[in-house]
Parts: structure tokens; sequence; C-alpha cells
């Protein structure tokens, strides 16, 4: 029988004081142990990580643009700072250490700092992500899910984020030289001063001269020369303009000159039209006459080409050092009378010409036994082409004269061949008119040579009668700011774009019926003129215009257009890739 071997009470108390020196022993090595992994690991990544530790996560200074961190092991939320800014060489500079609050006990805390960041690539590297703006706040996030995510409420103001995105790639955060995987979903949202508040189709904000394309919306196309409808869009309001001072450009019409003739406000000028699916560059007006070197571009049609004219030759004429070097060419100052005008750009060698044919086809007469009946032939074109036929850009317009009473009336003034109709609507005459019109440009127009637009309808806005039965529009001081309350498309251009389909010229549409609609603001009214006395300009609210459009102003935008357009059209000169 084996005996029990009892272990006295000395030996129990030996072994015990041997297992605590050998468990203390452990400790004080896996301390060093610890120490000497994070002194290596703070060496491996330059300190990114481990400084913070050290300072009682007090701040994460990372220089560079924009640098997203990852810490691989679990920390409490609130150990990282709250978001804080400071103002530097004029720029606010954000330093947001992002308060990410993990779902659950096993997330991973990611830290993202944002400082000096520049607006440009936002996205750029984000990949297998999306990307969006919402209601002025953007958001990244990356398709593997998870339970991660925050939001940051800072302010971005002047900083102009750059890159924001780099470094997120696969659902993983990079960090130069580690990555750490995670499985999560980043939410971080940057509050954005100006961007383009989108609840309301006019009223916006853009400082800077040119609404950029919203950031990160990347199902919007970032050029004008595929599918964009430049005439589909809004007013955003723009402080850089007009293109020049008003009162700078002696070259408008009293008419015209609401500046001189003493309009009071000046906010009417400080809108821009952006486009829904694109953006347009700006007017660049020495990259225009460069084009145009050596070649003509003629206007023909009513004066409200004359204002869209007079409009071109002020915008080209404020670019020009010596203003000497641009006139017209028989030195006339006033240009409401029928005729002829050129303005020459001497620098340049080209010329800016206007022609007067309000209706395009040719007023005309024949003798009645009671006298001489005055009468429009819709069957020819009026004797003016002459001047324009071989000009290298022509724009066409035509529609205000035909809301005259003799006109819309109809009765004995349309004329075809020896024929005079006895009645005929307005809208069918103008049709026949315009297929006259039509004719002319297929048979007589070198495509190779001449690039042909149309002007759409300018819509007017008088109020409480037309324009000339007291219709008024002087106290109008904002453009229209729902789209519910414009009119409707002009039953003219309907008829005009039934006559372009069947046209073998290409024929360049610019189509600015709707954004005129908005702009009831924008119209001489009473100041078509400068009043001696109070009295006269009481006088002058029974009969204001409200068909044509102050200077600087809405034409601005036409030309705008125009230019836009033929970088569009890209036909010789006009080739987008050959910008000056």
């Amino acid at each position: 029988m084996d005996s029990l071997k009892v272990a006295s009470p000395d030996q129990g108390l030996s072994r015990r004081r041997k297992y605590k020196v050998v468990s203390g022993c452990g400790l004080w090595v896996s301390a060093a142990f610890i120490v000497l992994s994070v002194i290596l690991l703070g060496r491996s990544l330059k300190g990114r990580l481990v400084t913070p530790l050290f300072n009682g996560f007090n701040s994460v200074g990372v220089s560079v643009n924009s640098t997203l961190i990852s810490w691989p092991f679990l920390l409490p939320s609130g150990y990282f700072p709250s978001v804080n800014s400071s103002n530097v060489n004029g720029h606010k500079e954000v330093n947001a250490s992002l308060d990410f609050l993990a779902k659950s006990p096993e997330a991973s805390v990611v830290g993202v700092t944002l400082k000096k960041t520049h607006s440009g690539n936002f996205t750029e590297g984000v990949q297998n992500g999306t990307f969006g703006v919402k209601q002025g706040m953007v958001q990244v996030k990356t398709k593997n899910g998870g339970n991660f995510s925050d939001s940051v409420g800072s302010a971005a103001d002047s900083s102009q984020m750059d890159n924001f995105a780099k470094v997120v790639k696969n659902g993983s955060l990079s960090n130069e030289e580690q990555v750490f995987p995670g499985n999560f979903s980043l939410s971080a949202t940057v509050s954005i001063d100006n961007l383009t508040n989108d609840s309301n189709p006019v009223l916006g904000s853009n400082s800077e001269g040119r609404v950029s394309q919203k950031v990160g919306d990347t199902n919007q196309k970032p050029n004008l020369f595929e599918t964009c409808d430049i005439f589909d869009g809004r007013w955003v309001r723009d402080d850089s303009k007009p293109y020049y001072p008003a009162g700078s450009c002696p070259h408008i019409d009293r008419d015209f000159d609401c500046h001189s003739n003493g309009r009071p406000d000046q906010e009417f000028v400080k809108w821009m039209w952006q486009p829904n699916g694109c953006n347009i560059p700006s007017f660049n007006a020495t990259d225009f006459l460069e084009r145009l070197r050596g070649k003509k571009l003629v206007f023909v049609g009513d004066s409200l080409n004359r204002n869209m004219w007079e409009s071109l030759v002020c915008i080209l004429r404020h670019s020009i050092r010596n203003k000497k070097r641009v006139y017209e060419i028989s030195g006339r100052t006033k240009f409401k009378k029928k005729g002829f005008y050129a303005f020459r750009f001497e620098d340049y060698d080209c010329t800016v010409d206007f022609v007067s044919s309000p209706f395009l086809v040719r007023e005309s007469s024949v003798h009645i036994k009671t006298g001489v009946l005055e009468t429009l032939r819709l069957d020819l074109m009026d004797k003016t082409t002459s001047m324009y036929h071989d000009a290298d850009i022509i724009v066409f317009n035509t529609g205000h004269w035909w809301t005259h009473e003799k006109t819309s009336k109809g009765e004995d003034y349309y004329q075809e061949g020896n024929y005079v109709h006895p009645r005929l609507k307005v809208i069918e005459a103008y049709k026949r008119a315009l297929y006259t019109w039509a004719r002319w440009v297929d048979e007589h127009i070198d495509v190779n040579r001449t690039q042909v637009f149309f002007r759409g309808y300018s819509v007017t806005h008088f109020h409480g009668g037309r324009w000339n039965s007291g219709g008024q529009c002087h106290k109008e001081t904002s453009p229209i700011s729902n789209s519910s309350h414009l009119g409707k498309y002009p039953s003219k251009m309907r008829a005009f774009e039934q006559v372009l389909l069947e046209m073998k010229t290409p024929v360049v549409y610019l189509n600015i019926s709707r954004l005129t609609d908005y702009r009831k603001d924008a119209h001489p009214s009473i100041y078509r003129m400068n009043y001696k006395t109070e009295e006269e300009r009481i006088a002058a609210e029974r009969s204001q215009d409200c068909s044509h459009w102050c200077l600087p102003g809405v034409p601005d935008t036409w030309n705008e257009l125009l230019y836009a357009s033929l970088l569009k059209a890209g036909k010789g000169s006009w080739r987008f890739d050959q910008v000056v």
C-alpha cells in the first residue's frame, strides 16, 4: 500500500513564493516587450499613430492634404478631440479628428484629419465606393458594409477639399506604409458654404464668376459637347457679373442704357445662367476675338437682335486696351434707324455688324383704287441679304414685330405673289415667312464657310396691359423664382422648330425663350430715357418698355450662350481644342 505524501506547510509556502517571483518576472518581460513594440511601431510609421497616445490624444497633427488614420485597437470614442478650426493666412483651417462611434465593441476606431484641404479631385482615389452631395453636405461611403459611421459638423468654409478620399481603397484605409483592413462604412460629412441650393430653381450663389460642377456628382456630364441642353437651366447669383461695368460702354443706345437713365438698383445684373446638365465657359472676349480674326459676324433681325449686338460689341470692346481701335465704320453713334451698322475691331481685322430686318421677309406695298396698301411679302426675302450672305457667322431673329396690330390682325396685309390675303392668321403668316427664309438659307449659304444661328423669341413681361396700352414692369427687382409662374412656350417657336426640321443647312437654335421668361426684373421699363422732372417720370409709367433689356443685362447671357454654342459646333477656328 502506497503511503500518502502530505506536503508540509513550509513546502506549500515555498512553492507559492516561487510562483510569485516567476509571475513578477513575466510581467516585467511583457511590459518591456510592449514598450519595445510600441517604439518600433512608432518608428516604422514615422510617429503618426503613436504620438497622439503620448500626448493624451489632444490632437492629430497630420500635414498632408488629406489623411485617414486607422487605429487598429480599441479605444473609447471619447478619447478623440472635438473638431476645432483656426484662421491661417485668411483661410479657415480645419483639424477635424472625427469622433467616430463604434456600433459594436469590436469595431476599429478610425480618426480622419482634414488639414488645408483643397477642392479639386475630392474623390479621385475612391475605389469601389460611392460619393455624393446632398443639401450642401459631402458624403463619402465605401461599398463594404459594416457598423462604422459618423459625421462631422465642421464648416469647411474656405478650405478647398482636395483628394479627401484618395486613400480609401476597397473598403480599407491606407496610411502610406501600412494598410489596415476594415469592414466598415465610412460616412464623413463636411458642410460647404457655396454649393447651389437645388431646392430653389433660381436662387444660388457664386462669388467666383462660374458655378462649378457639383462636387462628386459622377452622373453629371462635365462638358458641353455631348447631350447637354445648355438652354435648360436656372439663374443663379453671380457677383462677378457684369462683363463690363455699367456706364462704361458708349455704344449702348439710350433706350437700353438703364444706368445712365437713373435706374437705382443694380442687382439685376448679378445673375448668370447655369445649365442643369453641364457647365458652360464664361465669356472669354480675347479668345472670341482671336477666333473671329479676319472674319465677319452679323446680327440680322429686329431691335432685340440690336440689343444683343450692342451687348456683344460692349463685351468685346471692354477687353481692348486701346478703345480707339474699336469703332463703327461710318462714324454713327445711334443705331435705332433701319440700316446697316458695322463695328470694326482693328487689332483683329474683324467686324461685328447689325442689319435691321425685323421680319426677315420683305416689306412692300400695292396700289389699290383708294391709294397705296402696305403689305408684307411672305414669299420674298428682305432686300438686305446682300449685306450678310457672305458672313462667317450670322445670327437671325424675328418675332416681336409680328405682335404689332397690323401683323397680328392679319387683314389685307400679307401678300404672296400678286395676291393679298383678305385675312390670314399671324401664326400661319409667320410660318410661311420662315419657310421663305429657310429656302434662302439652303440655297445661298455656303455651309463650309458660314455658321448660321437663329435666336429664339425673347419673352415680354407687360402686366396690366400691352406694350401700347399701359403695360408695366418697373417695380420688378428680382427674377421669377418659381417655374410654375412661367408662361407657355411661345407658339412662334413651335412653328420655327417645325421649319427647322425640314432644312438642309445646319442651323444652331439659340432657344432663349424660357431663360428670358424668368427675368421680369431686367427690362428698361421707365428707365428707357432720362427725365428732367418727376412729372415726366410719373407720366412715363403709362408707356414702359418691358420687351427690350437693360445693358449690361440679359443679352450678355445670350452672347455667353452664343460663345458656348460656337465652341460646341466646333466649326473651323471654333474647335474647342483651339482655345487661346
